[in-house]
């Protein structure tokens, strides 16, 4: 047959140099070509604004030049910083910085295009069929789910560890062709110097490392005895890790992101505190994110078979995203289709380029079962439902850390469908031809176009993500962060848990300058000490009426003169780490001078564990109530009652301010049995002429990442709850908008279920002010899926 011919001519030349009888010369202009093109698409599909999770974190941070959560990523902040202050990439910061994401995974795809020509130049006699390798291998890997997910959005920094990688990878594959020419040496210093930039962006930049380090022990094993070429690889790597030089430096300036703040500088920088002991153990500290305290390789956080198909769940997302659970047959077949062609290319790579291949299986055995050792993850947010609660899971999906394999599995499925290609060419006709000094027999051209469809199956990935991968006209992260500001009151202190309450927040903030006279306090940052010292150092921002919402323009506000803590740097350090309350406590906030010595609030505090976050925010409200508005994210559930004051929280918008809770309901504030007091006026104006959120979650209509859709079910939540209080009170017109209006959300991002087919009628049960405290509960309980981070009682965060 004539692949046999092939391999037979390929294994007898193993070892040696490339024949000069072969063309090794890259295909450069097409490889530009490709690149260009998946560029486009991505640019087609791209992300308008910010999104959930981490991404607002990130924009926030490199538009201020700030430090995002350790170890802190100094090569995206640079990256990040430029893209985003250059009109070029975009009408606006979040899709500039959105571009450098599509920009870096198309680059990478012109690597693998490149990687793979390289691999079939001793296979197939045409450019142009090498050619058609390297674009099925781009087009397979640039579609594949997580890859065209993250490269619309810049949801971190993985796409730009992807393109270092690529990078890498493409060098490493031609430094093995030729280890002994003259520019041999210079790639490898090159390499080194990636793989130490790489880690400056992401520790993910030096999983190319032990390919690399292979390719060399193999190819040419001396190497490694020349002493010369050694030490200038390792002062390349060294010099590569120089950007998280820069984090002490910036963090004593006190940039509004400065998550780690590693230094000891706390009144500016000076050279005394900046290259000093307590400096040096601050950064040590920020660098090995010990702040995360992740347990030790060897103690498993699931069984390693658990987190294998962790791998294998995510991988069958790559071929059809089923996000609702309709299609996992068609999901699963096209999972096993793509691994198969993976495999049998991978193994016909190493039959017929072994020289390459060192390189490359190596790489491919270490972002998949090597990386999913490291890693060590508990069970997936969405893997095994069946298991349910009964074991440990992550708070969110973890595919994008697999998105390295995921990007370079379309070279292997790219070799794989082209052996399935020529030996099935080869049965409609082959010719002889000379082929590097020798005579093979391969399928002729007329065979070989008649068996092209074959290759189409490397469109699947496009067709089948065409609706859940790209972002386009998404704005509903930004939306939300907007409507949950405004429903602050101006110099508000805004009280949230999670990721998704809070980082879109710093993005609005930070970047498009909306509310910034809130002070946002999130309960899971501040159990770190870091975070207290930002909150009181944070300047005092003026409010500013004439873009806040119009509700609040009917009165003046005082702007407070200092932060919401009234602690110095030092006190709030010395905070202990948690508080143990064996008996109820009585916290009293907002008491007046003598002789009338009442306070305004009179909480119990039940027993239980108070960590440092609490006490914090114990201590803002006894601070700042009542010359602050106190307000906890409608995220944070039961918290609020958690510090004993669930009757002392006034539902408004999408949060509730600590008041003064009145002796009966009234018309506009009335008692919802399980949910507490609702600011009905207040709610229907922020609802009716302020909130952006709903109609963008309508507009987008779908919800792909089940694990944050306690987002939009917020405010599925709060408009069944403002319907029935405006139906209590006979508003039944307003109320069937704002139900109407809670349905469509609902169904946009597949929770219908939780609201019948009709608003509710007289018949059925309604809040009615009365003389009573009590109310009725809703017909309204969170669906599974809202038990995400953000829903969750505040802990520490991991990441």
């Amino acid at each position: 047959m004539a692949t046999s011919t092939i391999a037979q001519r390929t294994a007898r030349t193993e070892g040696r140099e490339p024949s000069l009888d072969l063309d090794y010369r890259p295909s450069y202009l097409a490889a530009g070509i490709v690149t260009f093109g998946v560029f486009l698409m991505y640019l087609l599909t791209l992300a308008p604004s910010t999104a959930m999770w981490d991404t607002s974190e990130y924009m926030a941070a490199a538009y201020t030049l700030g430090l995002p959560h350790p170890p802190g990523n100094p090569l995206f902040v640079l990256l990040g910083r430029v893209f985003s202050i250059i009109p070029l990439f975009g009408p606006n910061v979040a899709t500039r910085i959105n571009v450098l994401a599509a920009l870096c995974s198309a680059v990478s795809a012109g690597m693998w295009f490149l990687i793979t020509e390289r691999v079939l130049v001793g296979w197939f006699p045409q450019r142009w069929q090498r050619i058609i390798g390297g674009v099925l291998a781009a087009v397979i890997g640039a579609t594949a789910f997580t890859v065209w997910n993250q490269s619309v959005v810049n949801e971190k920094v993985y796409t730009v560890s992807l393109v270092g990688i690529a990078i890498i990878s493409w060098l490493m594959i031609r430094w093995s062709d030729d280890p002994d020419g003259r520019k041999a040496d210079r790639i490898l210093v090159l390499v080194a110097y990636l793989l130490g930039i790489g880690y400056a962006n992401h520790m993910g930049g030096m999983l190319a490392a032990p390919a690399a380090a292979l390719a060399v022990v193999v190819r040419r094993p001396r190497t490694i005895l020349r002493w010369r070429v050694v030490l200038a690889c390792i002062g390349a790597l060294i010099f590569g890790i120089t950007p998280f030089a820069i984090q002490p430096i910036r963090a004593a300036w006190n940039p509004p992101i400065n998550e780690g703040d590693p230094t000891a500088c706390r009144a500016g920088l000076k050279f005394s505190c900046t290259f000093s002991s307590e400096t040096y153990r601050a950064f040590k500290y920020n660098f090995n994110r010990e702040q995360y305290g992740k347990p030790e390789v060897t103690d498993r956080q699931a069984p390693f078979t658990a987190q294998v198909d962790m791998w294998w769940f995510y991988f069958k997302w790559q071929w059809l995203r089923d996000p609702q659970l309709q299609h996992q047959v068609a999901q699963g077949v096209l999972g096993g289709l793509f691994l198969v062609l993976g495999l049998f290319g991978g193994w016909v790579h190493y039959q017929r380029d072994r020289r390459s291949f060192w390189y490359f299986g190596t790489y491919m055995f270490t972002v998949t079962l090597l990386l999913i050792y490291y890693l060590n993850f508990k069970y997936g947010s969405s893997q095994s439902p069946e298991l349910g609660d009964s074991v440990p899971r992550e708070v969110r999906d973890r595919d994008y850390f697999f998105l390295w394999s995921f990007s370079a599995w379309g070279v292997w499925a790219s070799l794989g469908l082209m052996y399935i290609w020529e030996n099935l060419a080869a049965l409609f006709g082959t010719v002889e031809t000379r082929y590097a000094r020798e005579t093979v027999v391969l399928p002729s051209r007329d065979s070989l176009l008649k068996t092209t469809p074959i290759l189409l199956l490397a469109g699947i990935p496009l067709f089948t993500n065409l609706h859940t991968a790209p972002r386009r006209g998404q704005t509903y992260t930004r939306d939300f962060a907007h409507d949950l500001l405004d429903s602050v009151e101006p110099y508000g202190v805004l009280v949230t848990v999670g990721d998704n309450d809070t980082f879109p927040l710093w993005y609005a903030q930070e970047v498009e300058g909306i509310r910034k006279d809130v002070v946002v306090a999130n309960t899971s940052l501040l159990n770190t000490d870091w975070y207290t010292r930002q909150i009181i150092r944070r300047p005092v921002f003026t409010y500013d009426a004439a873009k806040g919402p119009a509700v609040y323009r009917n009165q003046q506000w005082a702007k407070p003169a200092g932060p919401p803590l009234k602690m110095t740097l030092d006190e709030a350090d010395s905070v202990p780490p948690y508080w143990q309350i064996d008996k109820a406590m009585v916290f009293k906030a907002g008491c007046h001078p003598e002789p009338n010595a009442a306070c305004d609030i009179n909480a119990v505090i039940p027993p239980h564990l108070l960590q440092r976050a609490d006490l914090f925010v114990l201590r803002m409200i006894q601070d700042s109530y009542p010359a602050r508005p106190i307000y906890f994210s409608r995220t944070s559930g039961g918290y609020a009652r958690e510090l004993g004051l669930g009757e002392h929280v006034l539902t408004q918008g999408l949060a509730a301010k600590v008041f003064i809770a009145p002796k009966a309901s009234t018309r506009d504030t009335m008692n919802v049995a399980g949910d507490g007091w609702m600011d009905v006026k207040r709610t229907t104006d922020l609802w009716n002429n302020d909130f952006v959120g709903p109609k963008s979650v309508i507009r987008t209509n779908d919800w792909i990442d089940q694990p944050s859709v306690g987002i939009p079910y917020l405010y599925v939540a709060t408009g069944l709850e403002l319907s029935e209080a405006l139906r209590s009170r006979g508003d039944n017109a307003m109320a069937n908008e704002v139900w109407t209006t809670a349905k469509q959300v609902a169904k946009a991002v597949h929770l219908e279920r939780i609201i019948g087919d009709q608003p509710p009628g007289a018949e059925q049960p309604s809040l009615v002010p009365s003389e009573s405290a009590e109310g009725v509960q809703l017909p309204v309980k969170p669906p599974p899926a809202a038990k995400a981070q953000d829903q969750a009682k505040p802990k520490a965060t991991k990441k």
